[in-house]
């Protein structure tokens, strides 16, 4: 039983949170994920007067702006960014209270975030698509790429799970989900009887231009001083393989990504010829999504979508150099 001390402090709080007006909460939520009066107002029933009143009102319970213009939108104010994770999952947690229902992914009909890379998605994407539609057909799936898992994936995108490869960091626990790692591809049109290697030196490489820092890859090729000719830039990570199977080059990709286009296009895979860490694919949860029978379903998903991909993964066919 808690002491009296314990017990004082919890009806402190209480006392303190009955003065508080909490039919402003959801329309607060609105507010920061809409970023907009008018769509907040829309989103829950109210009118826009109605709204614009409780903006105001907001900004008096928690003595700050929340909302500022900027350019012809409003973006939030730093203490709105930090509120809005812990609102978000305060309201999903007292929604799920009051509606006292057992999770029922055959009747549920929430939105389930994911976000991943672009080459993720590619990879899983259509599997987790398809699991969803089968297990639990009343939900929407919102798959958003990103490649990052910062607070603001979770707070503004509502992520519910972001599949992280390994190379990036993060402060939120992870989970491996399936293994990748770096391969070299080009096309059968390149020298049959050339390594990995001697590819990366002859052949003319296609390289991603938007990346904001330089693959591991090519750090490694300048360690060992291997010469290289870059033939190609290109802005979208995908293209590169189908560009390269059409119209030659050589690239550094994902293991995975390769195999989903030798499927389909005439492309060849070789190892990377030096050490390197691998690219393994996390799992890492919403710090504010609750252990509950939901969160477990939804990691269930996912590991079955990942059986596939870590049946065909395989150790390197030759030990690296």
């Amino acid at each position: 039983m808690p002491s009296n001390e314990e017990g004082s402090g919890m009806d402190g709080e209480l006392a303190r949170l009955a003065s508080v007006d909490l039919n402003l909460l959801v329309p607060l939520l609105a507010l920061l994920d809409e970023r907009s009066v008018t769509n907040a107002a829309s989103r829950i029933g109210l009118s826009q007067p109605a709204m614009s009143h409780g903006l105001t009102r907001m900004r008096r319970m928690f003595n700050d702006e929340l909302l500022v213009r900027q350019g012809r939108g409003m973006v939030l104010t730093p203490r709105a960014a930090e509120l809005l994770p812990a609102l978000r999952q305060t309201l999903t947690q007292t929604a799920r209270l009051v509606n006292a229902a057992p999770f029922d992914p055959a009747t549920d009909s929430r939105l389930i975030t994911v976000a991943m890379t672009n080459s993720t998605a590619f990879v899983i994407g259509s599997t987790i698509t398809r699991l969803l539609a089968e297990r639990a057909p009343n939900t929407v799936l919102r798959l958003r790429t990103t490649s990052s898992a910062t607070i603001a994936v979770f707070a503004e995108d509502a992520a519910d799970v972001i599949l992280l490869p390994e190379t990036f960091a993060t402060p939120h626990p992870r989970e491996r989900l399936y293994d990748d790692r770096w391969v070299v591809v080009t096309s059968w049109d390149s020298p049959r009887d050339a390594n990995a290697l001697e590819l990366l030196e002859i052949v003319p490489h296609v390289v991603l231009d938007a990346s904001p820092e330089r693959l591991r890859p090519y750090e490694i090729l300048d360690q060992h001083k291997v010469p290289y000719t870059v033939g190609q830039r290109v802005s979208d990570y995908l293209f590169i393989p189908h560009l390269i199977a059409r119209a030659g080059g050589v690239a550094v990709h994902r293991y995975q990504v390769g195999l989903e286009f030798e499927g389909r296009f005439d492309l060849r895979m070789e190892e990377f010829p030096f050490p390197i860490q691998t690219l393994g694919i996390d799992m890492v949860w919403n710090p504010w999504l609750a252990e509950d029978p939901f969160k477990d379903w939804l990691r269930g998903i996912l590991v079955e979508a990942a059986v596939p991909l870590r049946a065909r993964y395989g150790p390197p066919a030759v030990p690296a150099a």
